[in-house]
């Protein structure tokens, strides 16, 4: 049996993952509290008609005294050797703000922080801390669509979602900030810049000669060497951590340009490894 256990922040687009993850064939049970979890797997594994593979969905909904029995519900799970994933749904405070307000919606702890929007989300960031921590995959919506948020979740799930490593390449500008669920961040901005050429100035690093541009200096082939070399380096110690998903992000200003170009080019060179690699230039038509 599959078990993907969804949750995040209110508002974050859990709502769309859950669509997401049905149209992928999962079983999805919204709501649902923690301690209910372990049953309800133990119910569906026992049972031969059932869909094997299985989504729950537990947020701040349920209650804080609720929400804090998840290390419970882990341990259970744990002990009947269940195998079980995290999935945690996340936006930036001031996204989540925005939502909230032009959709009117009420924030499940507002009557409790007297109110206060920013104070209930940030109560829930805080006792949601510790899962985020050790959730084995993350999804962060604040500059994606609902589209782009339900194609990441085929990148993740299509497949068996505990057979490999999931990584994926991210291209971004640092001028809009720095992508919330990267593992990796690096950092670009000291090559060459196309930006600078007028004939080069509005186009982007997946145009061939913009590529070449920035690639036909020295420092740009020191520099994606020495990446490469860190990043072989570094993926089989994940992989041996048991992390099902890699976000290596590189960014430059202004996400069109050189940071567009390196991540193409990381991601070549992992594909050519056999990993699963899907890539992401955030960025670019800004």
């Amino acid at each position: 049996m599959e078990l993907l256990i969804v949750t995040g922040m209110s508002g974050s687009g859990k709502s769309a993952v859950t669509d997401a993850l049905e149209d992928l064939g999962f079983f999805c049970a919204d709501n649902m509290p923690p301690k209910l979890i372990p049953t309800i797997a133990q119910f569906i594994s026992s049972s031969p008609d059932a869909n094997k593979k299985v989504a729950t969905i537990t947020d701040i909904r349920v209650g804080e005294h609720n929400l804090k029995k998840f290390p419970e519900a882990f341990e259970e799970l744990r002990r009947n050797n269940v195998d079980f994933k995290i999935l945690y749904v996340d936006a930036d405070d001031d996204v989540l703000i925005r939502r909230y307000k032009e959709t009117r919606r009420k924030h499940p702890l507002l009557e409790r922080c007297d109110g206060s929007l920013t104070a209930s989300i940030a109560r829930e960031r805080e006792l949601t801390l510790g899962i985020r921590t050790i959730a084995d995959y993350t999804i962060d919506t604040s500059k994606s669509s609902v589209a782009e948020c339900r194609q990441r979740v085929a990148e993740l799930f299509l497949e068996d979602p505990v057979s490999s490593l999931k990584i994926r390449c991210m291209s971004f500008g640092f001028k809009f900030g720095i992508p919330g669920d990267a593992d990796l961040v690096f950092d670009v901005r000291c090559l060459p810049n196309p930006f600078y050429i007028p004939s080069m100035k509005y186009r982007t690093g997946l145009e061939e000669d913009v590529s070449n541009y920035v690639m036909n200096h020295e420092q740009s082939q020191e520099v994606l060497k020495r990446l490469q070399s860190l990043i072989d380096y570094s993926v089989p110690l994940y992989r041996a951590e048991g992390k099902s998903q890699l976000v290596i992000a590189i960014g430059c200003t202004g996400g069109r340009h050189r940071s567009v170009t390196f991540a193409e080019q990381i991601k070549n060179h992992l594909s050519s490894q056999g990993y699963s690699v899907s890539i992401k230039h955030r960025d670019i038509e800004k």
